[in-house]
């Protein structure tokens, strides 16, 4: 049974391919077109389709789209009500709906030889919900969906038993966290639908003193829904253009909204557990991104454990969608494996691309000691090793590599990628040392949902990645899942003590991850990177980059 799974609807467009229940292939269209988020979610864009990564997803599999049994299409537009009934008076959802109708014919054009009768239209939420509950290692288990929005929801309670989806509960709209969320990103000069991380990041620079006023105003029910009022956030804190600096009234309303979102989601993952008794929750959506609040529901909900899909946003329900539908043909799914499910290269694909760039490289004895040489030195190091990853996390696979124990490369970094200075970075850790590192999340940690407590006494030692609230949202290497990445950190270890390196996506700010060989190379000759490390090969900066004046107190 072949079932490919697209989500076109909003943004993050993606396609994932899921053959005799097995997930084999999934992708985001910005991979592929370099376009950050794919596209924009407005309504007249709702036609463009994830064409790009359907077509590898195919070709990778070696499948012709008249030999698929079924194409599943994350968004179900005869589920869409009135913009007067959803509260929300957005016109574009006329247009939206029409498109969405369309798809079907849209998608057999895209994909010549395939019949248009195939495509099957799956819930929003519902293909959220798949996303999570089928694809966790645990077979049954509570589901918690939320985000801004599906065709008249925002919001998803229910369990799996047996693979089989029964829903306890749905918040409709215009009522919706991941709306409200938007807002302040937008009222705080981001880019709403895109830079809703920046507010959790800012939010640790703040103090909640609104939340009583907004206690109010955002607040959970007792039916499994919440109720999300009208805030006007200028009351709070004026409102900030694009790249105007913010102020500490900004940082309080960021954490203040941050702490209510987190006690809603706590008070909601409280009920759903009422209902169930299941020990553990899966979560999807937008706001299931949200690795602060995530930590807190694990923490102060009755749930033993919380796993959240490393692709929990839109993207995310192009896979959802394909394992719903898969199991509704009868199919028996199995759990996600891992989040590297896009392209790769074989060496010698690899080694002609870097021939064809005539640019010089070696094949040194071993890559991981290659690298830590340089990490240890205290280089920027450009990694880029097997297939690349499935939402918006860099998981050892397409990152950019630094030493965790200088202060100044928290500054460094951000200046490498060109962002914000109050944005982290994040630290890979062997799975093993983990524990005597950090505490209060869980641990395996592999998709870097949560945040975790550095212990008091590490924290000098890894000053990049230890956030200004002394957490870090961590990723641990277990040798079994991702042997070169654990041996290049033990190899750091061995050089400096320490068995963790500063991790963050392999991009520039407004760009995509990287994805292919020539993305890697454009990326490391604009950047100020010391090394590219690209399969078997390395890349070395003819001329070092200028190191930052410092001790080397973090080194044992």
């Amino acid at each position: 049974m072949k079932v490919l799974g697209i989500n076109a609807i909003y943004h993050d467009p993606a396609s994932a391919l899921v053959v005799d229940g097995r997930i084999v292939a999934a992708a985001e269209e910005e991979r592929f077109s370099r376009r950050k988020h794919g596209k924009r979610p407005l309504p007249w864009s709702a036609w463009e389709l994830p064409e790009l990564s359907a077509a590898w997803c195919l070709k990778a599999a070696g499948i012709r789209p008249e030999e698929l049994d079924a194409v599943a299409y994350s968004f179900d537009p005869g589920l869409m009500t009135t913009p007067e009934d959803t509260g929300l008076f957005d016109d574009g959802d006329t247009m939206r709906k029409k498109y969405a109708e369309m798809a079907p014919d849209f998608l057999a054009h895209a994909l010549p030889g395939l019949d248009p009768a195939k495509v099957r239209f799956v819930k929003h939420h519902v293909a959220h919900a798949a996303s999570a509950g089928k694809a966790a290692p645990q077979r049954d288990n509570a589901v918690l969906v939320l985000d801004g929005r599906g065709e008249a929801h925002s919001h998803l309670a229910g369990r799996y038993v047996d693979g089989q989806l029964e829903v306890l509960a749905g918040q409709a709209l215009p009522h919706s966290l991941g709306l409200m969320y938007e807002e302040l990103t937008d009222h705080l000069g981001f880019l709403r639908s895109s830079d809703e991380f920046k507010v959790m990041a800012m939010a640790s620079y703040g103090k909640p003193r609104f939340l009583g006023e907004l206690s109010e105003l955002i607040r959970a029910t007792d039916d499994g829904g919440f109720r999300t009022e009208k805030i006007d956030f200028a009351e709070f804190a004026p409102r900030l253009g694009k790249d105007e600096p913010w102020t500490e009234a900004h940082a309080d309303l960021a954490a203040s909204v941050q702490t209510r979102l987190e006690e809603v989601l706590v008070d909601l993952a409280r009920w759903v557990h009422e209902q169930t008794g299941e020990k553990t929750l899966t979560m999807a959506g937008g706001t299931a991104l949200n690795c602060v609040a995530n930590t807190r529901i694990l923490a102060e909900s009755p749930f033993e454990q919380v796993w959240v899909q490393p692709a929990a946003g839109d993207a995310g329900t192009a896979l959802g969608a394909a394992l719903h539908v898969a199991a509704e043909l009868g199919e028996r799914t199995e759990p996600m494996a891992g989040a590297a499910l896009g392209r790769g290269w074989s060496d010698a694909e690899i080694e002609q691309q870097l021939q064809t760039a005539a640019i010089e490289y070696e094949r040194p004895d071993d890559v991981a000691e290659a690298v830590a040489e340089v990490l240890a030195d205290n280089g920027i190091v450009a990694w880029f090793q097997g297939r690349s990853e499935y939402g918006p996390r860099a998981l050892g696979h397409r990152s950019l590599l630094a030493h965790p124990g200088f202060e100044a490369n928290l500054e460094r970094m951000n200046d490498v990628k060109g962002r914000e200075q109050f944005r982290p970075v994040a630290p890979m850790v062997l799975l093993e040392k983990a524990p005597e590192i950090f505490s209060r999340g869980p641990i395996p940690s592999p998709y870097m949902l949560f945040v975790h407590d550095v212990a008091e006494e590490w924290r000098e030692r890894i000053p990049t990645v230890t956030h200004v609230d002394g957490t870090a949202r961590i990723q641990t290497i277990d040798a079994g899942t991702e042997p070169l990445v654990h041996r290049m950190i033990a190899a750091f270890e061995r050089r400096t003590g320490l068995p963790v390196v500063v991790n963050t996506s392999l991009n520039t700010a407004g760009r995509p991850m990287v994805d292919d060989p020539r993305d890697a190379l454009e990326c490391f000759g604009s950047a100020p990177v010391d090394l590219l490390a690209i399969g078997p090969f390395v890349v070395r900066r003819t001329k070092r980059t200028p190191r930052p004046a410092q001790d080397r107190s973090g080194q044992r």
